[in-house]
């Protein structure tokens, strides 16, 4: 299995993490490419971070073609449900507070999740250190680069 640079950078827009990645195959299982994946997130730095950042859209929020993974992140966020008008008014209330506290978007693997999941999972993470906080937002990109592998690879 070997993943292309162009594929792991659809899945997180960090160069240098997919040049990593990329260099450490071919892979012999997704398992493994998985965990090439995981490893090479842990060395990602601030500014990495704010790039890959600026490829999502707010959680809630329609996603831009031309500066967001428009098709993914629709996908992704199918379990949100844009028409609840208490669940977006909810969303953009704790999206707006977690930009306050945080400084960045709040990004979580929204994938699977319904929105009052989403709602739950954002309240506890508003509870985080900044340290916590950052560990918590590598580790929600490299779950849904994970993902995005896992589909590109299907």
């Amino acid at each position: 299995m070997d993943p292309t640079r162009e594929q792991l950078l659809v899945a997180l827009d960090v160069p240098r993490w997919a040049d990593e990645v990329a260099a450490g195959g071919p892979y012999a299982d997704l398992g493994a490419m998985e965990a090439a994946m995981v490893a090479a997130s842990a060395s990602i730095t601030d500014d990495e971070l704010e790039r890959a950042l600026a490829r999502h859209p707010r959680i809630g929020e329609r996603a831009d073609a031309a500066q967001h993974d428009a098709a993914h992140s629709s996908r992704e966020q199918a379990g949100v449900d844009a028409a609840d008008a208490d669940l977006a008014r909810l969303l953009a209330e704790g999206n707006r507070a977690y930009e306050e506290r945080f400084g960045r978007v709040f990004i979580v693997r929204a994938a699977g999740r319904s929105g009052e999941d989403v709602l739950e999972h954002l309240a506890r993470r508003l509870e985080n250190t900044d340290e916590q906080e950052r560990a918590a937002t590598v580790d929600q990109l490299t779950q849904i680069a994970v993902l995005r592998m896992r589909e590109a690879l299907s």
